[in-house]
Protein backbone atom coordinates (compact mmCIF):
# COMPACT_ATOMS: atom_id res chain seq x y z
CA UNK A 1 0.00 0.00 0.00
CA UNK A 2 2.77 2.12 0.97
CA UNK A 3 4.34 2.02 -2.42
CA UNK A 4 1.62 1.99 -4.37
CA UNK A 5 1.19 5.47 -2.79
CA UNK A 6 4.92 7.12 -2.92
CA UNK A 7 4.19 5.59 -6.90
CA UNK A 8 1.52 7.39 -7.24
CA UNK A 9 2.86 10.49 -5.96
CA UNK A 10 6.04 10.07 -7.47
CA UNK A 11 4.13 9.73 -11.24
CA UNK A 12 2.16 13.58 -10.33
CA UNK A 13 5.44 14.71 -9.53
CA UNK A 14 7.11 13.35 -13.04
CA UNK A 15 3.60 14.72 -14.71
CA UNK A 16 4.05 17.99 -13.30
CA UNK A 17 7.63 18.30 -13.69
CA UNK A 18 7.10 17.39 -17.27
CA UNK A 19 4.46 19.98 -18.11
CA UNK A 20 6.64 22.58 -16.92
CA UNK A 21 9.75 21.41 -19.42
CA UNK A 22 6.99 20.69 -22.56
CA UNK A 23 7.11 24.32 -23.23
CA UNK A 24 10.39 25.36 -22.77
CA UNK A 25 11.99 22.37 -24.78
CA UNK A 26 9.48 22.87 -27.94
CA UNK A 27 10.09 26.45 -27.85
CA UNK A 28 14.00 25.24 -27.97
CA UNK A 29 13.47 22.71 -30.45
CA UNK A 30 11.73 25.26 -32.88
CA UNK A 31 14.31 27.59 -32.24
CA UNK A 32 17.04 25.23 -32.93
CA UNK A 33 15.82 24.10 -36.24
CA UNK A 34 15.72 27.98 -37.23
CA UNK A 35 19.04 28.93 -36.49
CA UNK A 36 20.12 25.51 -38.12
CA UNK A 37 19.16 26.47 -41.37
CA UNK A 38 20.71 29.96 -41.35
CA UNK A 39 24.49 28.27 -40.64
CA UNK A 40 24.77 27.32 -44.35
CA UNK A 41 23.66 31.02 -45.29
CA UNK A 42 26.18 32.37 -43.35
CA UNK A 43 29.05 30.37 -44.90
CA UNK A 44 27.91 31.84 -48.62
CA UNK A 45 27.53 35.13 -47.20
CA UNK A 46 31.67 35.55 -46.61
CA UNK A 47 31.09 35.20 -42.79
CA UNK A 48 34.11 33.28 -42.25
CA UNK A 49 37.78 33.01 -43.92
CA UNK A 50 39.17 36.27 -42.44
CA UNK A 51 41.53 35.24 -39.07
CA UNK A 52 42.04 32.43 -37.42
CA UNK A 53 41.37 33.51 -34.16
CA UNK A 54 38.20 35.30 -35.03
CA UNK A 55 37.04 32.77 -37.78
CA UNK A 56 36.92 30.22 -34.76
CA UNK A 57 35.87 32.24 -31.91
CA UNK A 58 33.05 33.41 -34.39
CA UNK A 59 31.89 29.52 -35.40
CA UNK A 60 31.68 28.65 -31.91
CA UNK A 61 29.76 31.30 -31.10
CA UNK A 62 27.83 30.43 -33.96
CA UNK A 63 27.48 26.98 -32.81
CA UNK A 64 26.66 27.84 -29.48
CA UNK A 65 23.22 29.29 -30.39
CA UNK A 66 22.49 26.87 -33.28
CA UNK A 67 22.68 23.78 -30.37
CA UNK A 68 22.79 20.32 -32.79
CA UNK A 69 23.10 16.31 -32.79
CA UNK A 70 26.04 14.79 -33.35
CA UNK A 71 25.31 12.81 -36.37
CA UNK A 72 24.28 16.62 -38.29
CA UNK A 73 27.18 17.79 -37.38
CA UNK A 74 29.39 15.33 -39.57
CA UNK A 75 27.87 16.44 -42.24
CA UNK A 76 28.08 20.27 -41.58
CA UNK A 77 31.41 19.69 -40.82
CA UNK A 78 31.89 18.22 -44.27
CA UNK A 79 30.34 21.31 -45.73
CA UNK A 80 32.15 23.62 -43.70
CA UNK A 81 35.55 21.97 -44.75
CA UNK A 82 34.45 21.77 -48.89
CA UNK A 83 33.69 25.42 -48.13
CA UNK A 84 37.04 25.94 -47.62
CA UNK A 85 37.14 27.09 -43.43
CA UNK A 86 40.09 25.84 -41.80
CA UNK A 87 39.88 22.49 -39.20
CA UNK A 88 40.45 25.22 -36.36
CA UNK A 89 37.32 26.58 -36.78
CA UNK A 90 35.20 23.63 -38.21
CA UNK A 91 36.75 22.17 -34.90
CA UNK A 92 35.65 24.59 -32.70
CA UNK A 93 32.08 24.58 -34.33
CA UNK A 94 31.07 20.83 -33.50
CA UNK A 95 32.41 21.02 -30.30
CA UNK A 96 30.34 23.79 -29.44
CA UNK A 97 27.49 22.36 -31.35
CA UNK A 98 27.30 19.26 -29.52
CA UNK A 99 28.60 20.79 -25.94
CA UNK A 100 26.97 24.65 -25.84
CA UNK A 101 23.52 25.41 -25.37
CA UNK A 102 22.14 28.36 -25.60
CA UNK A 103 18.89 27.67 -27.11
CA UNK A 104 18.50 24.46 -24.43
CA UNK A 105 19.74 26.66 -22.10
CA UNK A 106 16.00 27.52 -20.38
CA UNK A 107 14.98 23.60 -20.37
CA UNK A 108 18.42 23.27 -18.42
CA UNK A 109 17.73 25.92 -16.30
CA UNK A 110 14.58 24.73 -15.14
CA UNK A 111 16.27 21.05 -14.51
CA UNK A 112 19.10 21.76 -12.86
CA UNK A 113 19.18 25.84 -12.04
CA UNK A 114 20.21 29.02 -13.30
CA UNK A 115 23.59 29.13 -11.56
CA UNK A 116 25.12 25.87 -12.94
CA UNK A 117 23.51 26.24 -16.51
CA UNK A 118 25.15 29.36 -16.81
CA UNK A 119 28.90 27.82 -15.77
CA UNK A 120 28.20 25.19 -17.22
CA UNK A 121 27.79 27.16 -21.17
CA UNK A 122 30.31 29.44 -20.18
CA UNK A 123 33.10 26.41 -19.22
CA UNK A 124 31.75 24.55 -22.16
CA UNK A 125 32.31 27.51 -24.98
CA UNK A 126 35.56 28.37 -23.75
CA UNK A 127 36.47 24.73 -23.55
CA UNK A 128 35.55 24.08 -27.28
CA UNK A 129 38.15 26.99 -28.42
CA UNK A 130 40.45 24.78 -26.45
CA UNK A 131 40.39 22.04 -27.70
CA UNK A 132 39.71 22.97 -31.47
CA UNK A 133 43.30 24.77 -31.08
CA UNK A 134 44.86 21.38 -29.08
CA UNK A 135 43.36 19.29 -31.98
CA UNK A 136 45.10 20.89 -34.90
CA UNK A 137 48.48 21.25 -32.79
CA UNK A 138 47.80 17.53 -31.88
CA UNK A 139 47.68 16.49 -35.88
CA UNK A 140 50.79 18.21 -36.83
CA UNK A 141 53.09 17.50 -34.42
Amino acid sequence: MIERKKLRQSLKQTTRSFRQLLPVLVGGLLLACLVVQVVPQLIHMGLFGHDTFTDTVMAAAIASVSTGQPVVSYLLAGELQKAGIELVTVTAFLTAWITVGVVSLPAEAVMLGWHFSLWRNLIAFLLSILIAWLTVVTLHV
